[in-house]
């Protein structure tokens, strides 16, 4: 049986290179300041942005939600607004769901 596989032979482990746990410490590090860069810092822009938006917020602004509704700021409270979506059609949405708010005349334009 031992033609085809050859016999393993125990070798002495070589001593591991000095400074290797300071090298993954280092790594680590650069792999956090890596991440950050590309994924936390750019999100925490957008997020801003967006909080901006949503305080800004003004009756007759015309907006679009996060679902794809566009509509025009009837009312607003401290955490939901009204949109006016159609003639007697006011529908009651969370503020932080705008998405966008549209350039004056945008509804009248598309419909």
């Amino acid at each position: 049986m031992s033609l085809l596989i050859p016999s393993a032979h125990a070798q002495a482990a070589a001593a591991p290179a000095p400074g290797g746990e300071l090298f993954q410490i280092f790594f680590l590090v650069g792999l956090f300041v890596l991440f950050y860069f590309i994924a936390i810092r750019p999100q925490r822009k957008r997020q801003k942005e967006h909080q901006a938006l949503v305080a800004g917020l003004s009756k007759g602004d015309e907006v679009v939600t996060s679902s794809g509704i566009l509509g025009k700021v009837t009312a607003l409270d401290d955490h939901y607004m009204v949109l006016n979506v159609a003639n007697n059609v006011d529908l009651k949405f969370q503020r932080v769901h705008v998405h966008a708010v549209l350039p004056k005349g945008t509804l009248k334009s598309i419909g």
